[in-house]
Formats: structure tokens, C-alpha cells, sequence
């Protein structure tokens, strides 16, 4: 439940227990659990995302999976036998995030954070977490310093920007050279990325994996968020032949930078973009025909094979039964798993006392065969997931689809654009 009027009726949420996956696995609802949630104090998670601006979307997409979580994990028994109460705060910047923290954390009953969708929110946010001694669970801000400042109480079930530039490195080294028929060496490849937190994260990464490479690589390119600047940067692109461009931003700066293509009559052999803007249903719907075979790193798309896949399939069911349209973006998707994961391990403390929370996490272990939606568990002390790994999508036909690895492919990686 969410300290806000619910959207969903009885009947609805009837149905979504038999969609919600995994609800037998959480521990089936019974008279007695139903009297304890009766009887027993709620127990409050907050959770922060951003509401307005060009993260809205995202922000949005990643509290609803959120959301789901906590429905379903309230329809199997509650937590410790405890309802569970959603509290959202809206942060739009750093400021609003780290005082976002400061308010649910006063709240009587809050158990844990959650959020953030945004990198540069996450670290506001999670540093004032733990200046509170307040567990935070980070489902989908992918910034490495993020978990790489020594805090104790900070925990992150998605992959790192490191594990987003690997993937698209791969993909750069092995599989593009091979759907192209052409050698490695002489590719010319060009790093764009906003230049912020995420950008910054990620094509750091990026450079530093092509130095010294056999690919030619052009230039790492930052520009101001928002994308401004990015018609000056494509003529930049074109005059040195760029054939692959690596691209980091936002909805706004994908669709400048495609604008700009456009008006410049000129676009690179391929565009691999790492999540943000890429991964969004209403970029697809911006740019139409445009974004055709555009190859993306980030969370697991809906549109995947076997397991995960199949579970997708039924949150997405879930999703369009509570909200009235479809999933928007693999958002949700991550979200929804992350808070899953940490629901469980939660559960498996046996206590509200931060430092069970904190060993019970760190003693979570799930692999991709038994974790929900296949999203493998093992924390480092930093609170890290290592088993966290991005997925490689493209959008074919309108939709965007698991690519690479194997076992969560759906379609076979195309070579060209269009």
C-alpha cells in the first residue's frame, strides 16, 4: 500500500497475484497471516525518484516497478508478517534528493529507502542515508562511485556504468566487426556522453577500455545536458568518418543527436546508446523509423527469451492491469526485480535492526535460475550485486529486444541503422 489513494480495485489485484511472479515463493498468504496483517503494525519503505524534468519518465517507470513489489509482496503475508506502506518523495536534483532522505528518515516506522533512477541523485540521496544510519537500496542509478564510497547501509542490485562499458566494448571488439565482415583494426569509433554523473561513468570506461586498442578511437565528446551543443559535435562526427558511435544520454539529447543527423544528412554505421533515452518506448514513438536498429546496453528489456522473458511477460500483464497501458521502458522491469531481491533478504533477517538487514543482505545468493526474473544476488561489502549484469537490446520493429547474451536473446543482432 502507498500513502496516496490506490489506482487498482479488489478484483485487480486479485488477478495480479496470480501475474506478480513469484508470489508462491515469498510465502503463500494463509488466515494466519492475514490476522497478523490485521493486527500487526505497518512497516514503512520510502521511496525516491524524480517527478518532473527530463528524468520524470524514467523516475516514474522505476517507482511503479517498485510499487508492484510491494503489492506483491503484501498480497503473500506482508514483511515479517507487517503490511508494508509505500511513502514517495519526489527529488528533481541532488538537493531535493538528500532532503527527501532527511524527511522519510524522521518518519516513525520507516524501515528502509529506496530509489533513485538518476545517478546524481543517488549520491546525494544515499549520503544522507547514511549520515541517518537509514538502509538504502539503490535499484537502477549505474554511477561506480555510487558504491565505492565505504558506506555501510547502501546496497544495489543493478550493474555499474563499468559493467555497461564492458558489454558495449564487447560488442564493439566482436560482434559488430563480425556482422560487418571487417577487421577490427581501422574501426573508427567516437565516445558522446552528457556530461554528468552517468555520462561521465560510463564513456570514462569506455575510453579507457579502447586505449591502445586495435579499433581507432576518434575522441571522447562531452557535451552540456541537454544536448545543445550536439549539431556542432555531429559535423565533428562526420568530418572524421565515425562509423560507430558510443552515446550516453538522456531522451532529450538522443533525440538532438538525431535531429542533428538528420539536418546534417549523415549518420554513423551503427549507434550503441546505454540505457537513459535508449531504452525508452516514447523515444521509439519521437523518432520513429529513425531509431531502427539502434543497439542499446542496459537493464533487460521486456522483450527477452526464456525465463526471464516469461516473467516479464506477466509483470507486464500486472503492469497494464494497474496502470492502463504498457510498460514504457525495462525501467520497471529492474526495479521490480531489485526490490524484489532485497524484500526477500528483508524477510529472510527476520528482524527490522539494520545490521541483520545489512548481514542478511550480504548473505543473499541467488542464481539467475532461481532469483526473480532471473536477477542473480551476491553483494560485495561495498554492497554491490556482482551478479548484476547489463543486457545488449535493439529495436527492431518498434520494439526494443534482447540481443546478446545467449539464453536471453530473442532476436539475432542486425548489422545496419534502418
Amino acid at each position: 500500500m502507498m500513502e496516496q489513494p490506490g489506482r487498482s480495485t479488489p478484483q485487480s489485484a486479485t488477478t495480479r497475484r496470480g501475474l506478480l511472479l513469484g508470489a508462491a515463493a515469498l510465502a503463500a498468504a494463509s488466515p494466519a497471516a492475514a490476522q497478523q496483517r490485521a493486527s500487526g503494525s505497518e512497516l514503512r519503505i520510502g521511496a525516491i525518484y524524480p517527478a518532473a524534468g527530463p528524468l520524470a519518465l524514467p523516475g516514474d517507470e522505476s517507482f511503479r516497478g517498485l510499487e508492484l513489489a510491494v503489492e506483491a509482496r503484501n498480497e503473500a503475508g506482508g514483511l515479517l508478517g507487517r503490511p508494508l506502506r509505500l511513502v514517495k518523495a519526489e527529488a528533481n536534483d541532488a538537493a531535493q534528493a538528500g532532503e527527501a532522505v532527511r524527511r522519510l528518515a524522521g518518519m516513525e516506522r520507516m524501515l528502509a529507502l529506496f530509489g533513485t533512477a538518476a545517478s546524481p541523485l543517488s549520491f546525494a540521496a544515499t549520503q544522507a542515508a547514511e549520515l541517518a544510519g537509514m538502509p538504502y537500496f539503490e535499484l537502477g542509478a549505474i554511477a561506480d562511485s555510487i558504491t565505492a564510497r565505504g558506506f555501510r547501509y547502501l546496497f544495489r542490485s543493478c550493474p555499474r556504468a563499468a559493467d555497461y562499458a564492458a558489454l558495449g566494448l564487447q560488442t564493439a571488439r566482436e560482434m559488430l566487426p563480425g556482422l560487418w565482415r571487417l577487421p577490427l583494426a581501422g574501426l573508427r569509433i567516437a565516445i558522446a556522453h552528457e556530461d554528468g554523473l552517468y555520462g561521465q561513468s560510463v564513456a570514462a570506461a569506455q575510453e579507457a577500455g579502447l586505449q591502445g586498442g586495435e579499433a581507432a578511437l576518434l575522441g571522447r565528446f562531452a557535451y552540456a545536458p541537454g544536448g545543445q551543443d550536439l549539431p556542432a559535435l555531429v559535423a565533428r562526427l562526420r568530418s572524421a568518418d565515425t562509423q560507430l558511435l558510443l552515446h550516453t544520454g538522456q531522451a532529450q539529447e538522443v533525440l538532438a543527436l538525431f535531429r542533428a543527423m538528420k539536418e546534417a544528412g549523415w549518420r554513423p554505421r551503427m549507434v550503441l546508446g546505454s540505457g537513459g533515452g535508449y531504452a525508452l518506448a516514447d523515444t521509439a514513438q519521437s523518432l520513429g523509423p529513425a531509431l531502427e536498429g539502434v543497439l542499446n546496453v542496459g537493464f533487460a528489456p521486456y522483450a527477452s527469451a526464456g525465463r526471464l522473458g516469461e516473467e516479464a511477460r506477466r509483470l507486464a500483464e500486472a503492469y497494464r492491469l494497474k496502470y492502463g497501458h504498457d510498460p514504457r521502458s525495462a525501467h520497471s522491469l529492474a526495479n521490480h526485480a531489485g526490490a524484489r531481491l532485497f524484500l526477500e533478504a528483508m524477510q529472510r533477517a527476520g528482524s527490522t535492526e539494520r545490521e541483520k538487514l545489512r548481514a542478511a543482505v550480504l548473505a543473499l545468493e541467488l542464481e539467475a535460475a532461481e532469483a526473480p526474473l532471473g536477477w542473480a544476488a551476491a553483494f560485495d561489502e561495498a554492497g554491490q550485486n556482482q551478479r548484476a549484469q547489463p543486457v545488449l537490446s535493439q529495436w527492431q520493429a518498434g520494439r526494443l529486444v534482447a540481443v546478446a547474451p545467449e539464453g536471453t536473446a530473442l532476436a539475432a543482432p542486425r548489422a545496419e541503422l534502418g
